[in-house]
C-alpha cells in the first residue's frame, strides 16, 4: 500500500518565501477607522444642525400661530391674521429651506474632501506596498533560486 507525502514541511517552507506584512493590513485598518470617525463627525454635525433649525422653525410656527389664534373683534381681522400667518410661514420656509440646504452643501463639501484625502492616501500606501511586495517577491525567488543549487 502507498503510504502518502506529508506535504505539511513543503507548505511551510512556501508560505515562509512570501511573507505577509500585517503591518500594512493594521495601518490599512486604523486608516479605515479614522476615515469613519471622520465622516461620523460629519454626519452628526449635520443632523445636530437641522435638528436645532427644525426645532428653531417649530417654536417659530407655534409663536406666530398663538397670536393668530387670539379672539378678534372683526371678522376681517380674522382674514388678516391668517394671511400674515401664511405670508410669514411661506417667507420662513423659504429661509429655512435655504438653511438646510447649505448644512446638505457644507456635508458634500467636507465628504467630498475626505473622499479625496483618503484617496491620495490610499494611493501612496498602495504604491508603497507594491514597492515592497515586489522587493520580497524578488529576494525569495533569488533565495529560492540559490537554495535550488
Amino acid at each position: 500500500m502507498a503510504k502518502a507525502q506529508d506535504f505539511t514541511a513543503v507548505f511551510q517552507d512556501m508560505l515562509g518565501a512570501f511573507p505577509v506584512d500585517t503591518k500594512a493590513m493594521e495601518a490599512q485598518f486604523k486608516n479605515q477607522t479614522a476615515l469613519a470617525e471622520k465622516m461620523s463627525t460629519v454626519a452628526l454635525d449635520a443632523a445636530g444642525k437641522s435638528a436645532e433649525l427644525s426645532a428653531s422653525w417649530t417654536k417659530d410656527t407655534i409663536a406666530k400661530m398663538e397670536s393668530m389664534s387670539k379672539a378678534k373683534t372683526d371678522p376681517a381681522d380674522y382674514a388678516k391674521a391668517m394671511t400674515d400667518f401664511a405670508s410669514a410661514q411661506a417667507e420662513t420656509a423659504a429661509e429655512n429651506m435655504s438653511a438646510f440646504a447649505e448644512i446638505a452643501k457644507k456635508v458634500q463639501t467636507q465628504t467630498m474632501e475626505l473622499v479625496l484625502a483618503a484617496g491620495k492616501d490610499l494611493s501612496e500606501d498602495v504604491t508603497a506596498a507594491a514597492k515592497k511586495a515586489t522587493s520580497d517577491v524578488t529576494a525569495a525567488a533569488k533565495k529560492a533560486t540559490a537554495s535550488a543549487k
